[in-house]
């Protein structure tokens, strides 16, 4: 599958300056997929900064994974590289 704009949202913004931000992410894809570098294409016209973690629920699997953002390109909108993913626990959601 492909990026989905619609399914990034903001959770937190951080209060304090420097501290990083939370989005979460909605995919069919693979935690191997949405980490590959450039997967989320407007990142930087979004607001996303080096340091902010994506939660990213993976609907193929009961699986959510931790990613956090490494680097945003200068180029609008702004492609993101996301760090190898680490599981944080199982999506006992059922919708």
């Amino acid at each position: 599958m492909a990026y989905t704009s619609s399914t990034l949202n903001l959770v937190t913004e951080s209060p304090l300056t420097g501290a990083g931000q939370t989005w979460h992410y909605t995919t069919a894809d693979a935690a191997a997929t949405v980490d590959t570098s450039g997967y989320i294409t407007d990142g930087g016209s979004r607001g996303m900064k080096v340091g902010d973690i994506v939660l990213v629920r993976d609907t193929a699997t009961p699986l959510v994974t931790s990613h956090l953002v490494i680097s945003v390109s200068t180029t609008y909108p702004g492609a993101v590289d996301l760090s190898n993913g680490t599981t944080v626990g199982l999506n006992t959601n059922s919708d």
